[in-house]
Order: C-alpha cells, then structure tokens, then sequence
C-alpha cells in the first residue's frame, strides 16, 4: 500500500507558510487500517482540532463536533460553492444543488426531496430487498466472498436502476464509471478526473435525451421533474439540470459501497452482537444508525468562508478551504458518550451528522437507511454467522470505508 502512496501536486509556498505559521498537522493520505484513522482523529480532536495541511494546495480540517456543525449551520458564512470538496475536483463546470448556495441551491432540493418521501421510499423497499436479496444469496451460498467487491459495490447499482428509472446495464456502466472517477480523485490524477468527469456528463445527458424522447410522469421521474422545474418563475437553466443529474448520478453511488462493508467487520469482530441482530431483527435499524455515527463515511465535504474566521485560536482566512470531518466529529466524546464505542439506541443519536447537516443534508438519507437495514437483515437471516476471512483494505481520503473486505460465512444446516 505505501507504494501507491498519492504525491499531492507541487503548489507555491504561502507567505504564512513561509513565517512558519501553517504546515502539516497531519496527514491526510497517510496508509490506513481500519482501526487508525480513528486513533488518530481521536488525538486530533485532543491536541490539534483545528489542523491544516498543505496536500492539495492547503486546506483546513475540523475535526471536533461543535465546530463541524457551527460551519453546516450557518451558509451564510461558510458557502459551498467555491469548494465543496477537499481535494477541489469539480473541474468541469458547477452541478446543483451541491455547488449552489440558498435560495439558488433550494430550488433543486425542493424537487430533489419529493423523491426521497416516505411514500416513495415504500413503493421502492420491495425492489430494494429484491435486489439484495438477488446479489447476495449467491455470495453467501458460495461460503466466501468480499462483502465489499462483490455486494457493497453492485448492489447500489440495481437500486439507483429502479429509483432513477434507468436500464439496468446503463447503472451498472455508471457505476464502473464512477468507482474509477472517485479512483482518480483520491491519487489526485486530475488528467483522469476531467476525462471521467465528462463521460459521466455524456452519461447524464443521455438520460436527459431519453427522457425527451420516451417522457414519464414527472411525478415518477427525478429528471423529467427537473426538466420541468423552475427557479423565480423561469424555466431551469439547461446546463444546470444537466450538472444537477450528473451530480445525483455519482453521490448515489459512492457512500453505500464504502459504507456496508465497515457493519459487516464490526459484526465479524462482535460476535455476540451479530447473535443478539440475528434474533431481534427489529432492533436493525437502530444499529444502522449507531453504526452510521461510529463509521460516518465522509471525511471531506468542504466550504470555504467568505471572511476570516477563528477556532479554537488559530485564524482560517476567507477563501481558504475547510474540510469537515465527520469521520472524527461523530465520535466526539463531548457530544456523544464512549464515542469509540458501538452503544446500541444512544439517547442523543439523532445528532449525528453521517449525512451532513442544513441545507446540503443528503437528501437521499433515507434510501441509504433502507439499503444498510436490507443489506444487514438478510444477510443475517441467510447466515449463522459469518467473519473476517483475508486484509481489509480502506479508501483514502475523502471516503472513509472498506474498499475490500472478504468474509467467511457459516450457515444453517438445511
């Protein structure tokens, strides 16, 4: 792994840099396990909360709870649309509602948000455990697989298929795309970023172009009721919609395929958890969302300040770029009690930021929370038990997660 080590681009030394005020408080592509990233984040919230790095040009991290959350509360001040990512890789043109701040950002959400309502997301769980059911079954009849390679990074695919209305060969292509796209963003191969980038805009536009050609119901289909929305009483801008389905054509797929493979490894290493999870099925959901804060997948959603700003005594300068990670923030001992520790129905659960907060909270929160609770529902029903069978390998930065995590499964005699 320490051979595939990214080198961050040679950028110019900063005056402050210079004076030896920044420099590298840590290191964001530093190897990892899937135990020290946390170790490390715990220290950082104790001696550094307030790091800076200069990888990628220089950039700021957050690292405690209060100060993520005063940053996603108040969009005035901290906007997205410079930086929403760290590192910057939005080289091919601004994609709503992501890269837009409110009330310009809201007019995509409005629409967006309709799709993830809970009588929507009924009508999908059936197709959503379908497919589950359909890609892990013969995983686990084999007796051994990588719950990250081969389910965590298909299955989404076939649920984005049936949300998105899209055939299923043409989600399984954007998913390919996508995986090398977040490849190439994470070794900071920007020839490639750009390259990918662009096809997945052909992607998206294909669909638009479908859509025209074969309409359905707006009421039914996210793109057509994008291309029929509007902002201040004019029509979306055509380019804004292409880059609002591009946007949603990734997200959807990224954070589930890092994700799954992090509940499966906990379970593999407690045992008596997995039991106690195969016998009350009912309490699932409320693991999930333990195991949402205790394994939060995203490290480096960004904004930027439009002016000066402090914490904890160190000044971040306006346009200077600031990542917020809720990797570390949802382990905070100061909000959330034994934070390291998987605490099943934790009184103060719902304050985890697993999926962001204010007005950029991922709308597709409670898709993803029906995926996970699949995922884990039938793979413990079709199982005894099942545990870690090779290494566990993890993304880099700006994901958290496994990106391979093979696993031995034992079952019922018949």
């Amino acid at each position: 792994m320490d051979a595939m080590k990214p080198v961050a681009p040679p950028r110019p030394t900063s005056e402050r840099e210079s004076a030896g005020e920044l420099g590298d408080d840590f290191d964001p592509i530093a190897p990892e396990t899937f135990t020290s990233a946390h170790a490390e984040y715990a220290q950082m919230r104790r001696t550094c909360p307030v790091a800076h790095s200069t990888h990628w040009g220089g950039f700021w991290a957050l690292f405690r709870y209060e100060d993520v959350a005063a940053v996603l509360a108040d969009p005035e001040l901290y906007t997205t649309s410079i930086q929403n990512t760290v590192p910057k890789f939005a080289f091919t043109g601004r994609r709503p509602p992501l890269h837009f701040d409110p009330p310009e950002h809201t007019a995509y959400r409005r629409i967006i948000n309709r799709f993830f309502s809970a009588e929507k997301m009924a009508r999908l769980e059936p197709l959503v455990r379908k497919h589950a059911i359909d890609v892990m079954s013969p995983l686990i009849a084999q007796g051994r697989c990588d719950i990250a390679v081969d389910y965590a990074q298909k299955f989404p695919a076939f649920v984005f298929a049936d949300f998105f209305n899209l055939p299923r060969d043409l989600s399984v292509v954007i998913k390919q795309v996508s995986a090398e796209y977040v490849a190439a963003i994470q070794i900071v191969d920007d020839v490639n970023v750009k390259r990918l980038s662009r096809r997945l805009y052909e992607i998206a536009q294909s669909v638009i172009d479908e859509r025209k050609k074969n309409p359905i119901d707006a009421e039914d289909d996210l793109t057509t009721a994008l291309m029929e929305g509007e902002y201040e009483g004019a029509p979306l801008p055509v380019d804004f919609i292409l880059g609002c389905v591009r946007q949603l054509i990734v997200t959807g797929m990224v954070a589930p395929s890092v994700f799954i493979g992090n509940m499966f490894v906990h379970l593999s290493q407690h045992r008596d958890l997995q039991e106690r999870l195969r016998a009350e099925p009912a309490i699932i959901p409320a693991a999930v969302e333990e195991y949402l804060r205790l394994y939060s997948p995203y490290r480096g959603m960004a904004r930027t300040a439009r002016k000066d700003v402090v914490f904890n005594g160190r000044k971040i300068l306006a346009g200077e770029p600031i990542s917020l990670v809720y990797t570390s923030a949802n382990r905070d001992e100061s909000v959330f009690e034994d934070g390291e520790k998987f605490v099943l129905n934790r009184p103060n659960l719902k304050r985890h930021i697993a999926f962001g907060g204010g007005p950029h909270t991922c709308p597709g929160a409670p898709l993803a929370r029906i995926m996970f609770c699949i995922s884990l529902e039938e793979a413990l029903a079709r199982t005894s038990g099942f545990e870690v069978d090779g290494e566990i390998k993890m993304a880099l930065w700006a994901e958290w997660g496994t990106n391979s995590a093979p696993l031995r499964f034992q079952q019922e005699a018949p």
